[in-house]
């Protein structure tokens, strides 16, 4: 097929900044700011790249190395929500300790080098039990989410003991926290109080003060310690706004809560259509309605899904392609602020009291969220897939920054059930630009596509672009792209980084699936070497080009120095520059950008192209479990503690067919699982010494199909008859995790 699109009509906006409310400068003089298309460091274009991880829902002992994972794969920014009833479960005693340690995470964040947004609530929802608020707070004779003073007073009390833990950690103190989220989605969303629900399916107020509410909240935040350079706030669904609080949006394909009322498929969403979110007067496909004028604010996210829980009425394997789709949408459609939820999984607390402090419409412990980086470290496809955007972002964000959206004609018209139509838009400044491609549609699979042809016409030169794309990928292609003096004039592969090593600029680009990864450069340059890595030369200009497919671009890790690795797993580098890499396999071929990058790390293979090649390997451990049956639906499962010696982890690895899987050591539950059909593995790092004198005990609920429940006694009887159940352990295993050094 053959689309055009004509950027003759094509204007800059105006940029102003948007003044005091969004602004901070650190004591070594930096500054970060906004004005009403992107934030900005030292008054240039800073592109952020916000992960969700809750610190109170994973083992402080676990905190480090996810954070280094987040790093490496291209965040740089960590919001994290501060659950009230987490913190302050009983009335007037509060807990900052172990995993509700806030101090010490913030402080992780900071030798890391990342920037945290703290999401202070009071109401926060995040599937905790009553959305974050404390159980106590049910009996108090005034309203919650309202500015009454019963209400404000424990607010502020909450907001004081947070200032007291994070005193000094502000940005303008030198500090990583650079903004404060207050409450979440107010006016718009709400959670039910848990311990009604089942019996009146009583729900929290979900507010009605709009900004008044918004601003008090804001106000006593500062007064109570809480200074942020700025503060955000929920924007979709018509939630309360204040053009003092930056607006921040979001985006979910599946979804969950649908299903109280749905019955039948999830449909195919809107999620997957570009838009235009910084222009006036546009019309969108979603539910984009701000209380402002598009361009007089950033389009930027906070609740992009990087995953999806399982609900008891929606249980789903969630397609991992999705969450980089979704991110390339989000950049084309005008977004310069990418913020995922949940980036990281995690487990939730137990209760103190024996309440459980997750809703009830999800596990009890289990928050994994499917999300990039697992409930126990994980890597995901997804993590792997959307480093090559994150560090796209990272290298070309100053050029991308200022670029406008511009979309063929009908593109916000496109039904999500249409799957012939190809989906594309451009970001530009009028003469350069990234052409970005769709294939991927949420419940639906789109098809392959082999002769697509897209003219992209500007003042000075017509790009004609010629390409197909594999089903559910995506790409971002460059026309009259700069390479250091060198013009690019366009190409069939996508931009992943710049870097420098051994003072030579080297370029790393990916061939999309599909694609067949031509370059076109002026007549001026002249191209040396192969097709997977060429140097380009123009006059005493030199640049390095490194080509590499899907697979490869998802190995891909940008060291501190500028340097390349590649390896299938997680590769972790400290502030420092050690290197450590956390795998399921004893033995790895790594491969590395200049050749003898890893030469200490281990044996060396032969070369490939411009990759030095090198297998690192430890002594093979196997883990042993024995699942012996003891009830129709309960197993104990025995592993030997000595076996776990020397391992960084071991995940336990659950198949079977049920209703609900729940993992106990000791008689408490340590883990469960809404059985989905996908592997359901549990993190036993934490319970190694226990292990030593206590069993695990595995039960399944079982499906009952064909359930009555019989009531017709004149007494108080009830039983329950079925025609049949069904769970069944298929299998169980332990995978050992090591840590190698390089």
């Amino acid at each position: 097929m053959q689309y055009a699109l004509d950027l003759h009509n094509y204007r800059a906006s105006t940029l102003y900044s948007l003044g005091a409310d969004f602004e901070g400068t650190a004591p070594n003089g930096e500054t970060i700011s906004f004005n009403n298309y992107y934030m900005e460091k030292n008054h240039r274009p800073f592109l952020a790249v916000s992960g969700e991880f809750h610190f109170s829902r994973m083992d402080a002992q676990r905190w480090e190395d996810e954070l280094i994972k987040m790093r490496m794969g291209g965040i740089n920014v960590v919001s994290t929500y501060l659950f009230w009833n987490h913190i302050e479960e009983d009335e007037g005693v509060f807990d900052f300790t172990g995993r509700n340690d806030l101090r010490k995470f913030v402080a992780l964040c900071g030798k890391h080098g990342l920037y945290v947004i703290l999401r202070v609530g009071p109401f926060d929802h995040g599937e905790v039990r009553n959305g974050g608020l404390p159980d106590w707070l049910y009996g108090k004779p005034f309203e919650v989410r309202h500015t009454n003073a019963g209400f404000m007073q424990y607010v502020r009390r909450l907001y004081s003991r947070i200032g007291e833990q994070v005193k000094g950690m502000f940005y303008q103190d030198g500090g990583p926290i650079i903004a404060v989220q207050l409450d979440n989605e107010y006016m718009h969303s709400s959670a039910c109080w848990e311990m009604s629900t089942g019996i009146s399916n009583e729900w929290i107020f979900r507010g009605d003060e709009g900004e008044k509410y918004i601003l008090q909240l804001r106000d006593m935040a500062l007064e109570c310690g809480l200074t942020p350079a700025f503060f955000t706030g929920t924007a979709w669904g018509g939630a309360a706004y204040s053009d003092r609080v930056m607006p921040l949006w979001g985006g979910y394909a599946y979804r969950p809560w649908i299903f109280y009322n749905h019955k039948g498929e999830h449909p195919a969403t809107e999620e997957y259509i570009y838009e235009d979110y910084h222009h006036n007067g546009k019309k969108y496909a979603d539910d984009f309605t701000p209380e402002y004028e598009p361009a007089s604010r950033p389009y930027a996210c906070c609740e992009m899904g990087a995953g999806m829980m399982c609900c008891y009425y929606y249980r789903f394997i969630y397609p991992y392609k999705s969450v980089d789709a979704l991110a390339n949408i989000k950049l084309a459609s005008g977004c310069n602020f990418i913020g995922y939820y949940m980036f990281q999984g995690g487990t939730n607390p137990l209760g103190k009291h024996g309440a459980y402090l997750n809703e009830a419409q999800v596990p009890k412990l289990s928050y994994d969220y499917q999300a990039a980086l697992g409930e126990f470290g994980q890597i995901r496809e997804s993590y792997s897939r959307l480093k090559s955007i994150h560090y796209f972002m990272q290298a070309f964000g100053e050029r991308l920054a200022s670029m406008e959206t511009m979309l063929p004609e009908g593109a916000t018209q496109i039904a999500p059930t249409d799957l012939q139509t190809l989906r594309f838009a451009v970001r530009t400044n009028g003469e350069s630009g990234f052409l970005f491609v769709n294939n991927f549609q949420d419940h639906r699979t789109m098809p392959n596509r082999t002769q697509e042809q897209i003219s992209i016409r500007t003042a000075k030169k017509t790009y004609v672009f010629s390409f197909g794309i594999a089903s559910e990928e995506n790409a971002i292609l460059p026309f009259h792209f700069d390479m250091d003096g060198i013009l690019l004039e366009q190409a069939n592969a996508q931009p992943v980084l710049r870097t420098v090593v051994n003072q030579r600029p080297i370029y790393v680009f990916m061939v999309v699936p599909g694609m067949d990864g031509t370059f076109q450069f002026e007549p001026e340059a002249i191209v040396t070497g192969g097709h997977e890595s060429f140097t380009v030369c123009k006059a005493n200009t030199q640049v390095d080009v490194l080509l590499v497919d899907r697979e490869r671009a998802n190995e891909l890790f940008l060291l501190r120095d500028g340097t390349l690795v590649f390896t299938k797993d997680a590769l972790l580098e400290d502030e420092h520059g050690a290197l450590r890499l956390e795998t399921i396999h004893n033995e790895n071929i790594l491969r590395c950008y200049p050749l003898e990058r890893l030469a200490d790390a281990g044996e060396k293979l032969p070369s490939e192209g411009a990759l030095g090649v090198y297998r690192v390997s430890v002594p093979q451990r196997e883990v042993h479990v024995f699942a012996e049956q003891r009830a129709p639906h309960r197993w104990m499962l025995h592993i030997e503690p000595s076996t776990l010696v020397g391992l960084k982890d071991a995940r336990l690895q659950i198949d079977y067919r049920g209703d609900i899987g729940s993992l106990f050591l000791n008689d408490r539950m340590i883990s469960d699982n809404f059985c989905n059909e996908d592997t359901w593995e549990v993190g036993l790092q934490e319970h190694r010494e226990m292990l030593a004198d206590a069993s695990l005990v595995l039960a399944i609920s079982p499906i009952r199909e064909g359930a009555v429940v019989h009531t017709e006694s004149a007494m108080a009887a009830r039983n329950e008859e079925v025609q049949a159940t069904v769970a069944e352990l298929k299998a169980v295993r332990v995978q050992p995790v090591y840590e190698i050094k390089l």
